[in-house]
């Protein structure tokens, strides 16, 4: 069953098998569409930024947790985020909120594994 969960980006979540998918694919078109301005604003700048923090990731990867490179790195990505991302939030209507609620806990009733469900048709 897919639940719709309310906001200025609507939302869906999905159950699986294993507990549920959230398909934020809305919010991602937005974060997406900001990128792409961006390197429509300044096409060289912003290709050269994002080459040089997948330099900075693989250093970071390789120096460790503390290394200069991940706190650059770490400091650098939160201001993408911010600017092209909303900071990382998500925002959601109170209607959004409560439909987040209801959708979860009926997702996370018990619900019978496939096993059951095969031989309770049979």
């Amino acid at each position: 069953m897919n639940h719709r969960i309310d906001g200025p980006t609507p939302m869906r979540l999905t159950a699986t098998e294993q507990g549920a998918n959230l398909d934020i694919s809305r919010y991602l078109q937005t974060v997406f569409l900001n990128l792409f301005a961006a390197a429509d604003d300044d096409p060289e700048g912003f290709g050269e930024e994002l080459a040089d923090m997948y330099s900075l990731a693989t250093s970071a990867q390789h120096q460790g947790p503390d290394s200069h490179a991940r706190h650059e790195f770490d400091a650098r990505m939160q201001t993408l985020i911010d600017q092209h991302a909303d900071g990382g939030t998500i925002r959601l209507y109170q209607t959004g909120l409560r439909d987040l609620r209801d959708a979860a806990d009926h997702i996370s009733r018990p619900r019978p594994v496939p096993s059951q469900r095969k031989e309770s048709a049979a």
